[in-house]
């Protein structure tokens, strides 16, 4: 659990400090997220290994490895003096925390009896509720108080805990030959990298008018092109195993989980930067306004569990992203005056519908699935997780970048020397517009009305998002029974630790 809690909590630890890594690197908004993505896609990309390496090395040295390889790439993001070191620590951090979580589950998994897995599971499940309250949280205090480097040189006392304990008491398993689908590997890194190329630098290159976005375009095209094509004709022996989407259950449960992951990281990524660099609240602060989110979700995950057998998961998942697209809407209505309270409830809203998702959707997505096949669904469905918090994350800063262009443009058209508003909110500094210091006041105006019309327009987009996703819920077929339900928590968590048969 503190390997697995330490990989969780540092994908939401970095995202209070953004706007102060923004500053100090000397990064614009859409290219500070370059933090958060390229350690999502690694650790996607890399997360079918996994099983290989774990049967070629045996699980305690591969989790030994993984904590040392974290703990130390860890260190050199936090040393890191630019934004181009930064993310290649990012990258080397998320290659090696990749395998963290399924390790974590699947020794757990060896080390309990099947009468005691779900005791197991059930606490190893704080894990994913404890991450997204504590990192933010933690992330907010460590950058005020000491600096944003801290938001990772605190995985390395972590990291020398769960190494201590690993040594100690982690037993390890026999060696295994294992032949591992590389060809397929590499189709998907070079689909999956080309493709987040294009989100993070298209608004930076002016997307098609750039012959670097075309080419990084097509090259993206063509890797999905190859590895859809390869893992076809391998019959499910690849390292994706498309015929799982045959069950239309799976199919419309990961759609529907997609779309909440990618609105989940997408606000998740702007609130900082709205709350810190607009309202100007201090980073703890802020922290602590995002924690109810996670608080939220896990008070209605445990009420999900319960209903689940008697609702179905219809009627939960239909209630959850009405909930979540309630609150992302309601943060339309944010402004530059807004008090504490108005930042804090739609996060609330949006936690109970999200706690309210997530347990329903987990069991539809096994419900009728083989129990041989739990494996590579869960893996599929991990990879699908971390592709669309991805894109979420990309999406929300490059629509920001683009809307507040749009907005200076179209405000900045009303702030002339012949408009009166203009004379009277100058008055008060007493300057005028022909001046230096009233065309910076002006400026410096105009720079957040646009920023914060921007945030309102991404907010409404992932809000009509979610709600763009209810019709799937129609194609929701037989609902899952009360043992398929209470086993696939501990099914999804089996599976999750994506031992694969590449």
């Amino acid at each position: 659990m503190t390997a697995a809690i330490m990989q969780i909590v540092d994908t939401t630890i970095v995202v209070v400090a953004l706007p102060h890594m923004e500053g100090s690197l000397s990064a614009t908004p859409d290219q500070i997220t370059w933090v958060l993505t390229s350690y999502l896609v690694a650790s996607g990309v890399f997360m079918p290994l996994t099983g290989y390496f774990s049967d070629r090395l045996g699980q305690r040295r591969y989790l030994l490895i993984s904590i040392a390889c974290f703990m130390a790439t860890s260190a050199l993001t936090g040393v890191a003096q630019n934004l181009d070191q930064v993310v290649l620590s990012r990258l080397l951090q998320g290659i090696a925390g990749a395998a963290l979580m399924p390790l974590a589950q699947s020794i757990l998994i060896r080390a309990y009896p099947p009468e005691e897995r779900g005791k197991a599971m059930a606490i190893f499940g704080m894990a994913a509720i404890v991450g997204p309250v504590v990192g933010p949280t933690l992330g907010g205090y460590l950058t005020q108080v000491a600096s944003w480097r801290w938001a990772f040189f605190i995985n390395v006392p972590i990291g020398f805990l769960a190494l201590a304990g690993a040594a100690l008491y982690v037993p390890d398993t026999p060696l295994k030959p294992r032949r591992m689908d590389w060809t397929g590997f590499v189709y998907l890194l070079v689909a999956l990298g080309a493709m987040q190329l294009v989100l993070d630098r298209g608004t930076q290159y002016g997307w098609y008018s750039s012959p670097y976005i075309i080419i990084a375009t097509v090259v993206s095209v063509l890797g999905y092109a190859l590895l859809m094509y390869h893992v076809s004709a391998r019959q499910g022996t690849g390292i994706l195993d498309l015929t799982l989407f045959k069950d239309r259950n799976y199919l419309v449960s990961n759609l529907v989980f997609a779309s909440v992951m990618f609105n989940l990281f997408g606000v998740l990524t702007l609130q900082p930067m709205y709350a810190e660099s607009l309202l100007g609240i201090p980073v703890l602060t802020t922290g602590l306004i995002l924690a109810p989110r996670g608080i939220a979700a896990a008070l209605t995950m445990q009420f999900a569990g319960r209903l689940l057998n008697h609702t179905g998961p219809r009627v939960l998942v239909l209630a959850g992203i009405l909930l979540a697209a309630v609150g992302t809407l309601a943060m339309s209505g944010y402004n530059l005056e807004v008090d504490l309270w108005w930042l804090i409830w739609p996060i609330i809203l949006q936690g109970l519908g999200m706690g309210l998702v997530f347990v329903p959707l987990t069991a539809l997505a096994f419900a009728t699935l083989p129990g041989e096949r739990t494996t590579e669904a869960a893996g599929l469905r991990q990879l699908i997780r971390t592709i669309a918090a991805s894109v979420g994350t990309a999406a929300s800063t490059g629509m920001t970048a683009h809307f507040a262009q749009q907005d200076w443009n179209r405000l900045g058209g009303h702030m002339t020397a012949f408009n009166p508003a203009v004379h009277r909110y100058l008055a008060p500094f007493h300057t005028s517009a022909y001046s230096a210091l009233g065309a910076a006041a002006l400026g410096r105006l105009l720079g957040r009305q646009s920023q914060m019309a921007a945030l309102v327009h991404v907010f409404e987009v992932f809000g009509f998002a979610l709600l763009a996703t209810l019709p799937l819920l129609l194609l929701i077929g037989r609902g899952p029974s009360h043992n398929a339900a209470s086993s696939t928590s501990s099914g999804e968590a089996v599976g999750e630790d994506v031992t694969q048969r590449n």
